[in-house]
This record gives C-alpha cells, structure tokens and sequence, in this order.
C-alpha cells in the first residue's frame, strides 16, 4: 500500500496492480492505521483509490486458501483486519473519498459503500462477489449495503454476486456519480476544493453524527444531533462562518 501526502491531503493507494490489489490482511491491518492517524488538524480529506487497472478485487485468495487453525483464530484475524478497516473508516473525522479507478469487486466494493464520497470511472466494474466463492459480505457490507442501495437491491447484490457498471452503482447511490476514466482525476480535484473551503472539524462533527444515529430511534437521535450543535455553536469555524456572511465575505477556515 502506498501512502503520501501533499499539503492538506492524504493519498492512500492500494499498490498491488499485478494481483488487481487484492487486500491481504497485513494491508487491511496497515490501511486501518493509517485512517486511525489522520487528524483533522492536519489533513482536510483523504483519497483512497487503486495503482493500475484495479480499485480492488477483494480479499486476496491466495491467502483465504490458508485456513485458521480454529473459529476463534478466524474470527480474530478479521476482527484485526478488515474488521478495523471497517471502524476507522466510519470513525475517521477526515472525510474520504474513494476515487474508483478500475474495478471494485468483494471487499473493494464494501470500501467503496464505506467512504463519504465516491466517484467511478465509467468502465469500472462492480460486484459484491462474495456469494461465489461461498462467503458472506465483509468489510461491512451487511451493514453499509442496506443503509445505501436499499434493503432489496441490497439482498439481490448479494445473493447473486451479478456485476454491474458504473452508471448503476450511482443510480444504486453505490457511488456519488460515473464519470469518462479521462476526467476522474479533475473530479476528484474538484471535490477537494470544495472540502478545503470547509471546516473540516465540522464536517468530522457531522459524519460522526449521521453514521451514529444510524441505529437510534429519532428522538435519541434529534438529543445526539441537539448535544453536537451545542459543540459546533462554541467552535472556532461557527464564529468566522458568521462572521464572513456578516461582512459579506468567504468564511477562511483553519482546517
């Protein structure tokens, strides 16, 4: 896995072109780390995408063909793995952006549902493949497809392990949209100025709220909500948001 930066982004890249970038759980396990380091102080998004043709085909097989030594080892080894890829990525107060380069099949997909935002390259292809090879969706897939494509098409994803393009996974809300391979890089850039010009402590406030509430009954979820905007209202960014719309400017905000 390749990871770099520049100035305010963290780019974080799945570099294993040959094998489609299959994820083993050593990269599952170091791509957890590094989410769990990114602050908001220092970083106002994180790009997560593919080297070569590839977002990410999966889980590697090669390694699944290596089977624990019981259930409880089993269970750890994905607890550790794709499991905590799972909980730093909907815990990280960074906001992530999949930039879907190629395909994005089994546990590539569940990554991409897993991120805030998410754009495709119209060619790539998609699956929730797990069913084929006689497993169940990981990575969170059990929970994230349901909550965005719908409890239906969610089911019939997995049950049938059918592919799908581009264009369907954002009619699904899979993906924010499909853009031509050619403009991928400039619409990710794009979305990165917009979130540059945002607090990104608010937005981290926000996305720990919406993924919290998820599960709660709407009154637990308005209290939630109400607690936050206590929070926001005393921050930093709330006080220059007023202050520029008072003085008819654009806010400038520290992160």
């Amino acid at each position: 896995m390749h990871v770099d930066s520049d100035d305010d982004i963290l780019r974080i890249a799945f570099d294993r072109p040959a094998a489609l970038n299959a994820v083993t759980k050593e990269i599952a396990a170091t791509l957890a780390d590094t989410i769990e380091d990114a602050s908001p102080d220092e970083y106002d998004a994180i790009v997560l995408t593919g080297e070569g043709e590839a977002f990410s085909a999966g889980g590697d097989l090669e390694a699944l063909a290596e089977q624990p030594a019981s259930a409880r080892e089993a269970y750890t080894e994905v607890e550790e793995s794709f499991g905590r890829v799972v909980e730093a990525m909907l815990e990280c107060p960074v906001p992530i952006v999949a930039k879907v380069n190629g395909d994005a099949i089994g546990a590539g997909l569940s990554i991409v549902a897993l991120a805030d935002i998410a754009y495709a390259a119209a060619d790539a292809t998609f699956s929730c493949a797990f069913v084929r090879i006689g497993l169940v969706p990981d990575t969170g897939g059990t929970f994230m497809l349901p909550h965005i494509v719908g409890l239906r098409a969610a089911k019939k994803l997995a049950f049938t392990g059918e592919f799908f393009d581009a264009e369907r996974a954002a009619d699904l809300d899979l993906i924010n949209e499909s853009v031509p391979p050619e403009d991928l890089d400039d619409r990710i850039d794009e979305t990165l100025e917009q979130l540059r010009k945002r607090p990104t402590e608010i937005i981290g406030l926000m996305k720990g709220a919406m993924h919290e509430n998820m599960a709660r009954h709407w009154s637990e979820a308005l209290d939630h909500e109400n607690l936050l905007q206590v929070q926001a209202r005393t921050s930093d960014a709330h006080a220059e948001g007023v202050a520029a719309f008072l003085e008819d400017r654009e806010p400038e905000f520290d992160a």
